[in-house]
């Protein structure tokens, strides 16, 4: 969140910003409220400090909130439809505007274009008002400071969130330290018995 935020605020040093476009990310993992929801399953590390830096972006500009789909149709993946962006959702280690831009472009292109109730005399419906020409333009990606590239295009940090959630079986991965043979790691309490003895160590 904070390299998030260090970006816009670069930027709006260089460009003169009228507004900020925000995407929050949502969940269906209330089991409190509705029994058919994912319980956890639907969580993405992405929504951990959304509302943080939403507060943080209204300082700089003010700052407009939309999700990935909404009722009213103005959500980022239908304006990204409406455009005709195409998203690639299956090869996100790739560096290309498919996979990290056209949310991005889509989102930006949702203060200028809306889909709202349209009536008249004869008729009554929904379309899609004003429009976008989105045109090439360059692409990069930024990352921290000292990522390292993983056979990949670009290399970034795993983030914090999935080590922390354990697998199948309630394990969470290994952070460091070194494995003997016998699969211990340095530090690891080791008790073992011999005959009438019992022997503890680290």
């Amino acid at each position: 969140r904070q390299l998030e935020l260090r970006v816009v605020r670069e930027l709006s040093q260089i460009f003169p910003l009228t507004a900020i476009g925000y995407e929050r990310v949502k969940a269906d993992v209330d089991r409190t409220k509705r029994k058919t929801a994912k319980s956890g399953k639907g969580f993405s590390p992405v929504m951990n400090g959304q509302l943080w830096a939403i507060s943080q972006m209204e300082t700089i500009a003010p700052t407009f909130v939309r999700e990935g789909w909404q009722k009213d149709g103005n959500g980022t993946s239908q304006i990204r439809k409406h455009l005709g962006l195409i998203k690639d959702k299956e090869n996100k280690g790739e560096a290309k505007p498919e996979t990290h831009a056209v949310d991005g472009v889509a989102l930006a292109c949702g203060y200028f274009v809306q889909y709202s109730r349209h009536i008249t005399s004869n008729t009554q419906g929904y379309l899609w008002k004003e429009d976008v020409t989105v045109t090439d333009s360059v692409f990069r990606i930024i990352t921290r400071p000292g990522a390292v590239k993983r056979g990949k295009e670009y290399g970034f940090f795993r983030r914090q969130l999935h080590f922390e959630v354990p697998d199948k079986f309630g394990t969470r991965k290994r952070k460091g330290g070194t494995v003997t043979p016998f699969g211990f790691r340095i530090g690891d309490l080791v008790k073992a018995a011999k005959k009438d003895e019992q022997f503890i160590g680290y």
